[in-house]
């Protein structure tokens, strides 16, 4: 359990290292919220086809009220949380990638649902924005880490080969 959590926590701050550097930023972590922007453009389009998304805001053009994907609400934090997770946990690299690829798909859903549904809230009601933005959708997000991290580790003790046990060695 120690070297879960140390391996968890190093693996973190690696990862959180990386993604603040400005080249990372710029090449990825920026380019990725654009995209969250255009996905959820898509998204809202079925409710409102005025809805545009320009870089990383989404607009309506009819209501004048816009988001802007800002840091933390890219998914991106969320993701790396995920992955530290899964790579200390203890498993076979083939269950860690087939939990990587389907937890990254998980936490990206939900957080478009997020995005969606804060862009259609803002319009409606801006302090119910405030509280779902700050609290409610903070809480999600990370609930949405922690159950497909649970559910990973039970299909791993499940289906994971076992690593062999270790044998004490014989007293002389």
């Amino acid at each position: 359990m120690v070297r879960f959590f140390l391996l968890f926590l190093t693996i973190q701050a690696v990862l959180f290292g990386v993604e603040m550097l400005q080249v990372v930023q710029d090449a990825v972590v920026l380019p990725w919220t654009a995209l969250v922007a255009k996905m959820s453009a898509v998204v809202a389009k079925f409710f409102d086809p005025t809805t545009i998304a320009s870089g990383k805001v989404l607009h309506s053009p009819g209501t004048g009220f816009g988001v802007s994907i800002e840091p933390g609400c890219n998914g991106v934090e969320a993701t790396i949380v995920l992955i530290a997770a899964m790579l200390a946990f203890p498993s076979s690299w083939k269950m860690k990638f087939w939990g990587l690829g389907l937890g990254f798909l998980a936490v990206q859903f939900v957080n478009l649902l997020r995005v969606v549904s804060l862009f259609f809230i803002g319009q409606w009601n801006f302090k119910v924005f405030e509280f779902a933005h700050l609290y409610m959708w903070q809480a999600l997000i990370m609930l949405d880490v922690l159950i497909v991290w649970l559910l990973w580790m039970r299909y791993v003790a499940k289906y994971d080969p076992k690593p062999p046990a270790a044998t004490p060695s014989a007293a002389a």
